[in-house]
């Protein structure tokens, strides 16, 4: 069973579903036992970093997630793949969950519309088990204003956007990042998903 953190600042319902039509088992959940309980746990997320650090402060979860994204498969989707990284400054400096070292700043481009939002191709740069079955022509649907400053070694796959965007991150244990929405791009995210249930 996986366990979608319910905190009050994740597109969930889009994820629960997406995980509902793969036949992953899944639940809405802000309880500790129940996250505790779980095979893995999926961090979603959308909104700004600072709030969303203060809504899961609030929810007394930041322990328990620190604790499981070590033992069990752990995903953060958009903003909550931000939020694994150790700072974000969106609007102003904050703490993150700190389970991936870098940090999340704003895009800059003088010529590209920022939020980056659409489509964008997968350029794979370290191979994970996320991205098995895929091949080298993958599109996902993003939308964000902010991006992973972090060690190449983490970075899984990119794309392009006015530089080297981190599209796909792991620090080689449990804990995955993914800065675009799975549930939103069609055969390519659904795809990456069945890969986190099959590592339960």
């Amino acid at each position: 069973m996986i366990a979608i953190i319910d905190y009050g600042a994740g597109n969930i319902f889009s994820v629960k579903n997406a995980l509902d039509y793969l036949g992953l088992e899944s639940v809405l959940t802000a309880d500790k036992n129940l996250i505790q309980d779980a095979d893995a746990v999926i961090l979603p997320g959308v909104g700004a970093f600072p709030s969303a650090m203060k809504m899961l402060e609030n929810s007394g979860l930041i322990d328990t997630i620190k604790e499981q994204a070590q033992i069990k498969p752990f995903l953060g989707i958009c903003l909550g793949m931000q939020l694994i990284f150790e700072k974000g400054y969106e609007f102003e400096e904050c703490d993150g969950l700190g389970l991936i070292k870098g940090s999340v700043r704003k895009m800059e481009s003088e010529d590209l519309i920022i939020p980056h939002m659409g489509w964008n191709k997968l350029e794979v740069l370290n191979n994970c088990k996320l991205l098995d079955g895929l091949g080298d022509n993958e599109f996902v649907y993003f939308v964000h204003s902010y991006k992973a400053v972090c060690d190449d070694k983490d970075i899984s796959a990119y794309c392009e956007y006015g530089g080297r965007v981190p599209a796909l991150v792991h620090d080689g244990q449990f804990v995955y990042g993914a800065q675009f929405h799975p549930e939103k791009s069609g055969e390519t995210g659904l795809k990456i998903l069945q890969n986190f249930g099959g590592l339960i």
